[in-house]
């Protein structure tokens, strides 16, 4: 019944087809994470980003070291 927490296997995205992202909202501030895809420039949203650790965290886990930002 109580058994080990999973543990989330950090994910990979191909930089070819997808670039990193932070899609701002110029009235709230709302920022959220994600991906968009070069070809289609469709964004696939993957976190909500509420501080720099948050940030911190998506970096590490997709392995993203440049994020450019939308408005």
């Amino acid at each position: 019944m109580f058994g080990k927490k999973k543990t989330i296997p950090s994910q990979q995205y191909d930089p070819a087809h997808y670039r990193a992202v932070i899609r701002c909202s110029i009235c709230t501030g709302e920022q959220v994470a994600g991906f968009k895809e070069n070809a289609t420039g469709k964004f696939h949203e993957i976190m909500l980003i509420r501080n720099a650790a948050d940030l911190d965290e998506f970096k590490k886990k997709y392995g993203v070291d440049e994020i450019t930002k939308e408005y």
